[in-house]
């Protein structure tokens, strides 16, 4: 187990209505600083994006949110929650590994290239985590399952398997799989950049029903046009910082960091 130091009061998650607060994260690989001190709040029910260029550590700092990758330095907390870790005086202990794992249950991912279990049908696929982990009654866990796909618009699809489906289907099937956990927060990684451009749209308006409907998410795209439309709150991050972010108006439309304008330009 690795230790992280920090100041006690620093160890103090937010609590009241910000469902996930970044605080003061750094995350090296090897020499490579990846995360130079983030800072982050997503509140209850609201969709924050992440823009930036490739290599600004927007990946991974989704990652660090569910623990996918632990943190040098910093605290993240979900709901009040820490995530990794437990305070002991001025020090953050990492959990256990079932510890982990029961909290990720919290956090649903759709990873870039769905993840699906390639030997599960789809209705497998969606009821496997809900009944290993949460201990679900099958049963009820199918009956779930069954209204998520409709309500993704693949009800015809329970008893196909991912190599039978199209990407844009298969990613349709994660978004479900990471809804049957119930998550406090869902984290989309890029969830198009796999797709062919005429499935991108399938997707996304999935991910707009989602977030009409008050579920917190935190969206790591380029899709400039769903920013726009969607989020709450617009995050630009390069070099491993956040350098600005605010209300999708004010950061696409009248960016006030150079940075952010140099890569509007470009992708706009």
């Amino acid at each position: 187990m690795s230790d992280v130091t920090v100041a006690v009061k620093d160890a103090t998650p937010t609590v009241g209505d910000v469902m996930v607060d970044v605080h003061g994260v750094h995350k090296s690989f090897g020499p490579l600083e990846v995360l130079r001190g983030v800072d982050l709040q997503v509140r209850a029910g609201e969709v924050t994006v992440i823009l930036g260029p490739s290599g600004s550590g927007k990946s991974t700092l989704l990652r660090t949110i569910n623990h996918l990758e632990k943190v040098n330095r910093g605290w993240i907390s979900i709901d009040g929650e820490l995530i990794g870790y437990r305070r002991s005086g001025s020090k953050l202990h990492e959990l256990k590994e079932k510890d982990v794992l029961k909290q990720r249950t919290h956090i649903g991912f759709v990873f870039q290239n769905f993840n699906l279990f390639p030997h599960l049908t789809v209705l497998e696929n969606l009821i496997e985590a809900p009944v290993s982990a949460l201990r679900r009654p099958r049963r009820a866990a199918e009956e779930t399952a069954r209204r998520l796909l409709d309500r993704v618009g693949l009800a015809d699809k329970a008893d196909a398997y991912p190599r039978q489906l199209s990407g844009g289907q298969q990613q349709r099937v994660a978004i479900a799989r990471a809804l049957a956990l119930e998550p406090k927060v869902l984290l989309f990684d890029e969830p198009t950049s796999a797709l062919d451009p005429e499935l991108v749209g399938e997707v996304l308006d999935v991910i707009k029903d989602l977030a009409r409907t008050g579920t917190t998410m935190i969206v790591v795209t380029h899709e400039i046009g769903f920013a726009r439309e969607v989020a709450d709150t617009v995050v630009f991050m390069d070099g491993g910082v956040v350098v600005e972010q605010g209300p999708p108006a004010a950061v696409l439309d009248n960016p006030q960091h150079e940075r952010t304008r140099a890569f509007l330009s470009k992708v706009l």
